[in-house]
């Protein structure tokens, strides 16, 4: 297995991987992971088991303290030198689920966050994640006002 950032020439792989994980009024167009990969391909951490793209984790970092619906479409958001990574989807291919791979991702995500001196990681998750995401460290802070996908969202959080 190989974890390492993303390049343009990834695109078509992500945008694969992100259609078999996420319903079509949740998932990223390819159009979005375009113009993604274009501003912040450094904020791509792919996981590859024998040349095939398994689980990827992306998203931009900014000041902001919590993850908006607009940070979605607008890479012009990113600022690399702010203070949070955000994280907009935490993606493993259903064939490979329940094998660790999405952990092996976050837990780079996150070491890789801490060195560049991050405050921390947000991300917003369904209610039957909160769990998940508790296990590595992130707090549930409620509800989240984002009406993304018109499903019911909660902000999360990892201070360092």
């Amino acid at each position: 297995m190989v974890i390492r950032t993303a390049s343009l020439s990834d695109l078509a792989a992500v945008a694969a991987v992100e259609a078999a994980c996420f319903p079509a009024a949740e998932a990223a167009s390819e159009r979005d992971f375009a113009r993604r990969l274009a501003v912040y391909p450094n904020h791509f951490w792919l996981l590859e088991k024998d040349g095939v793209l398994v689980s990827f984790i992306n998203g931009l970092v900014t000041d902001e303290p919590l993850l908006r619906d607009e940070m979605y479409s607008d890479a012009d958001l990113h600022d690399e030198n702010g203070a949070w990574q955000m994280i907009f989807g935490v993606n493993t291919l259903p064939q490979y689920r329940r094998r660790g791979y999405a952990a092996q991702v976050m837990r780079r995500v996150l070491a890789d966050a801490w060195a560049q001196g991050r405050k921390g990681c947000v991300l917003t998750c369904k209610d039957k994640l909160i769990h998940y995401y508790e296990t590595f460290g992130f707090h549930s802070e409620g509800v989240s006002q984002s009406v993304h996908g018109g499903v019911v969202w909660y902000d999360m959080r990892l201070t360092f």
